[in-house]
């Protein structure tokens, strides 16, 4: 596995994704025994310019159950030196020398990058920009897809929502665009659906995908639903029934049996709770991944910069 840092979803092979699938089940068990000291004189520093909750704990539980350390701060933009006007580069230059390892969140796309640049340790990309990419997202996806479906080939995946901006979306097309007999639809108002560079991808690696902007003659065909929301700000001015595009029992009923739900969280309205019941709601298994391959992620990194 030949990664210094994460920062987009390319990165990664299928035999690293495979290697990184298994860590992630050892993982699980090291959890299910309380965690481990293996790493409690390392630091992780958590760099959040742009706010989240859930991926910021996560990785942050992630470290704790790691038996390390966390030095964390949230709405960096705000209540850092960046408010004096301080430059990217410079804050990871000087944090680098305080921990072993940084995780990112940033409010500009390649905002990761640039840290990855100059940073003396290495940097995971927590989400970058409007449009960017939020690769730890796209692998606890794809880990649920494999420990669900037990296979990532020959699978259809709908993608649906605001898919022009949506980082977890654009991620996870990278990363099914590495297994065979893959085909993807995309699923959007005609002004969200997936930009033209995530298509060219697909053409280059021989990825079969359709787009639409209904679900009504896919959603019995496909394997996995991935479903992100749609912000209503951003149609301000158009008539548009955005329901035709949640989740509820009348479309539970369209679907395959042994299909799955997902959802990179939070939800609004586009899944109803009353499907939170069936066996295809597969999110909050999904969340509950998200734990383990950061741990997975989070100790190879360490373990190489070790070496």
């Amino acid at each position: 596995m030949l990664l210094d840092h994460v920062i987009f979803s390319q990165q990664f092979t299928v035999p690293i994704l495979m290697e990184l699938f298994n860590r992630t089940d050892q993982m699980r068990k090291i959890v299910k025994r309380g965690g481990t000291l293996d790493y409690q004189k390392k630091i992780m520093a958590t760099l959040f310019y742009a706010p989240s909750t859930r991926t910021r704990f996560s990785f942050e539980a992630a470290m704790f159950r790691l038996g390390g350390n966390v030095l964390s701060t949230e709405q960096a933009k705000m209540f850092s030196s960046e408010i004096k006007g301080e430059m990217l580069e410079d804050t990871i230059r000087i944090i680098s020398n305080y921990c072993d390892i940084i995780v990112i969140r940033h409010h500009e796309e390649g905002g990761a990058k640039r840290a990855a640049e100059v940073s003396s340790v290495p940097i995971i990309n927590a989400g970058d920009g409007s449009g960017g990419q939020h690769p730890t997202q796209a692998l606890l996806d794809l880990y649920t897809i494999y420990n669900e479906c037990k296979t990532l080939d020959g699978l259809s995946v709908a993608i649906i929502g605001a898919l022009d901006k949506g980082r977890t979306a654009r991620s996870l097309a990278y990363l099914l665009s590495k297994f065979e007999r893959t085909k993807i639809y995309f699923i959007a108002p005609e002004e969200m659906q997936i930009k033209q560079d995530i298509l060219d991808h697909l053409d280059e690696k021989g990825i079969s995908y359709e787009l639409s902007s209904t679900t009504d003659k896919i959603i019995n065909k496909v394997d996995v639903v991935y479903q992100t929301r749609i912000d209503k700000d951003r149609l301000k001015g158009k008539e548009m029934d955005l329901s035709v595009y949640n989740i509820d029992q009348e479309v539970l009923k369209k679907m395959k049996k042994n299909s799955i739900i997902l959802h990179p969280l939070p939800r609004s309205v586009e899944i109803s709770h009353d499907v939170d019941t069936d066996k295809r709601a597969a999110y909050f298994r999904q969340s509950e991944n998200g734990l383990y391959v950061r741990m997975a992620l989070i100790s190879f990194l360490l373990d190489k910069n070790s070496q």
